[in-house]
């Protein structure tokens, strides 16, 4: 790192840079389309320092560091535990409780630190918008990998949960990625619409605690999907988290439902978020930098 520093700041000091450059002047043009993907992959490098500096901010100056990562969901899980095991006393079958819960729970912490970061991060950016051009899309990308990172720390925390209640995960494993891809396309869509939104009206932001607090409890990360009414279920199945989390339950317990049609309701509800908020990314980007 030290190096490639040195080599950028000789660089920007060499007089060749200035009297050789041409200058290209900066456009932003409104319209309707796809952002230029070629344009994103070339500053691919640049989400990498931008997750970098997340991190880094994140747990700056704090007595625990990274271990919050394993912190927060199991303090939560032990609060859900008390509420929703010992008090309202859910049923989970022959799974218990804790272990239940947390299976869903860190997917599902994944996926509503992703969405909020992503859906902040252009206003939480602004001062670098006004100053230089990049790919818009940069910013909540950083943010979701950002968390894909925190979610890969928590995991040996499910795992040690696994082994302290002794249950035998079976190959059913392998399709962990496949939940752990679509939650993050989710909070990618879903963040896409609220990012461009957020910059002008500034509401949204208060709004979100709100909305992520109601969309938990209109997924199955507290109680099982048997208890949700049959009638209720065709409304409850476009909710693309219901067939992630479920399905993240069946595999590391073999509890749940195996992926099936509501797994493929939440799917093409995803790629019609994603594939339109990109499009009204790319409509609203002309004016962020005058906005925000």
């Amino acid at each position: 790192m030290p190096a490639r520093e040195n080599r950028f700041m000789k660089t920007m000091r060499s007089p060749a840079l200035y009297t050789n450059a041409t200058v290209h002047p900066i456009k932003s043009e409104a319209g309707w389309g796809f952002p230029d993907l070629r344009e994103l992959w070339a500053a691919r490098e640049l989400i990498y320092f931008f997750v970098l500096r997340d991190l880094k901010a994140r747990y700056k100056q704090t007595i625990f560091g990274w271990t919050w990562a394993l912190l927060q969901p199991f303090l939560t899980m032990v609060v859900f535990t008390v509420v929703f095991s010992i008090i309202a006393r859910v049923p989970t079958g022959s799974v218990p409780y804790p272990i239940f819960n947390l299976s869903g729970l860190l997917l599902w912490t994944f996926f509503v630190n992703a969405f909020r970061g992503a859906a902040t991060s252009l206003t939480t950016n602004g001062h670098l918008m006004r100053k230089v051009y990049f790919p818009r899309l940069v910013f909540p990308l950083g943010d979701i990998f950002a968390t894909l990172v925190d979610f890969v720390i928590s995991l040996p925390l499910l795992f040690a949960m696994l082994l302290f209640f002794q249950i035998v995960p079976t190959w059913h494993l392998v399709w962990i990625p496949v939940f752990v891809l679509i939650a993050m396309f989710t909070a990618f869509g879903f963040g896409l619409w609220v990012a461009a939104i957020h910059v002008r009206y500034r509401d949204i932001g208060h709004f979100l605690p709100f909305l992520t607090q109601v969309w938990m409890y209109g997924t199955p990360v507290v109680y099982p999907y048997d208890l949700v009414p049959e009638w209720m279920r065709p409304f409850y199945n476009l909710n693309p988290m219901v067939g992630v989390i479920d399905g993240m339950r069946w595999a590391l317990l073999g509890s749940g439902r195996a992926p099936d049609i509501t797994l493929l309701y939440g799917v093409v509800v995803i790629v019609v978020v994603m594939v339109s908020g990109l499009v009204f990314f790319r409509h609203m980007e002309a004016e962020f930098a005058d906005v925000v």
